[in-house]
């Protein structure tokens, strides 16, 4: 029974058995039904084992019908830790108060926490928490259940589609889902579409509209494409002109395409250099020893410390320092010229748009001239033309 929690709750003592015999205190022991444990014989023949507090006090007259009588040896359990306690009642209260004082604190909330990819700005929802009953330091019991709190937070933030509330230990999550709105469209009135450029038509579509032009039709800039008046001239009716028109465009470019070129490129060697920020300044505490490099490109990174969500003055700092190497490659006349027409090719449909794809193009005139192949290319470009123009 030693060790158990019963009998450390009830408490028990080890016990000396002095005088009588000792087989006939166990057999009138055992007669009672009284639980000893622990039954041992000292090298002087003296009888110790362990009782109970309760069955101690039964022993009583079977060691008086024996002749005996007991020393104890040691006392255990909560009864005697009780009894050393209420004679130091100081330390006691403290126990007492701390653990008042622990649960205390903790129904309490200590931490409220925004979560959610929300628009809604995290000032008017703590704002509508508190006017709920959720704030740091508020009593748990104080507060309703999550799903109440929810509900009325939906209420007090509209633009929500959705507001839950959990509560884990001291602290409180919030999570905000925005509802989604659709768009606002403009209000459209009647227009035209019109060319933004000459050009010669390639493909119309008209989705809203009476078209003016066809296939094959050369248009100028300003020309009406499709236009949004429906009818006759006696009876008409304007409307908002919708479609998709596709012509074909030629721009001029002049290229400059230089025969020698310079690209930096990282060589591998880099070195490390770590600092220890204190407010607006940086104390720098390794890499002393670092070379000098002809050519080299730094990256800076920055950890503050931070506590909850507060950030601290101070924090650390590595600056992380490659060698770069600047390297010269000469190129033919050709390499020179294809690199030219490239980069021409990637303005000009950048441009035009990502409808648009280049159908042909013409070298008009080419030359070398101080270092530089000099080009002027015609591109024949089928983009989209159409602009709108509202019909006054």
């Amino acid at each position: 029974m030693k060790g158990t929690w019963l009998a450390m709750l009830r408490g028990y003592v080890w016990v000396k058995l002095i005088g009588g015999e000792a087989e006939k205190f166990l057999n009138a022991v055992m007669n009672e039904r009284i639980t000893l444990w622990n039954i041992s014989f000292s090298p002087k023949g003296e009888l110790t084992f362990g009782v109970s507090i309760p069955d101690f006090f039964r022993l009583r007259p079977l060691l008086r019908h024996n002749g005996s009588r007991t020393r104890i040896l040691s006392r255990h359990g909560l009864p005697f830790r009780l009894a050393r306690l209420s004679r130091r009642k100081t330390f006691a209260g403290g126990i007492l108060f701390f653990i008042i004082a622990l649960f205390l604190l903790s129904t309490m909330v200590w931490n409220v926490r925004i979560e959610g990819n929300s628009a809604i700005p995290e000032e008017k929802i703590l704002l509508a928490a508190k006017a709920e009953g959720i704030f740091p330091y508020q009593w748990s019991f104080r507060m309703q259940n999550a799903a109440t709190i929810s509900q009325r937070l939906s209420l007090l933030l509209p633009e929500a589609a959705w507001v839950g509330v959990d509560k884990k230990g001291t602290s409180i999550t919030i999570t905000v889902i925005d509802s989604i709105k659709p768009d606002k469209k403009p209000l459209e009135g009647p227009r035209d579409l019109v060319a933004k450029t000459d050009a010669v038509i390639t493909r119309i579509i008209a989705e809203n509209g009476r078209p003016k032009v066809e296939r094959n039709d050369r248009v100028r800039k300003g020309d009406v494409l499709i236009s949004g008046i429906l009818g006759d001239a006696v009876h008409n009716k304007a409307v908002v002109s919708k479609g998709k028109v596709m012509g074909l465009v030629w721009h001029e470019y002049r290229i400059a395409s230089p025969l020698t070129t310079k690209t930096k490129n990282l060589t591998g060697v880099y070195q490390e250099r770590n600092y220890l920020l204190i407010g607006n300044r940086a104390l720098q505490i390794s890499g002393y020893r670092g070379q000098d490099y002809e050519g080299s490109q730094t990256y800076t990174s920055i950890k503050r410390a931070q506590l909850w969500k507060r950030v601290l003055p101070f924090g650390t700092m590595k600056e992380h320092e490659s060698e770069v190497v600047e390297i010269e490659k000469k190129l033919t006349p050709a390499e020179a010229k294809d690199a030219g027409l490239a980069q021409a090719r990637a303005e000009l449909l950048t441009k035009c748009g990502k409808e648009a794809t280049i159908k042909a193009e013409n070298i008009l005139h080419e030359h070398t001239e101080n270092g530089k192949v000099l080009l002027t290319v015609l591109f024949e470009v089928e983009q989209s033309i159409e602009v709108e123009r509202p019909i006054g």
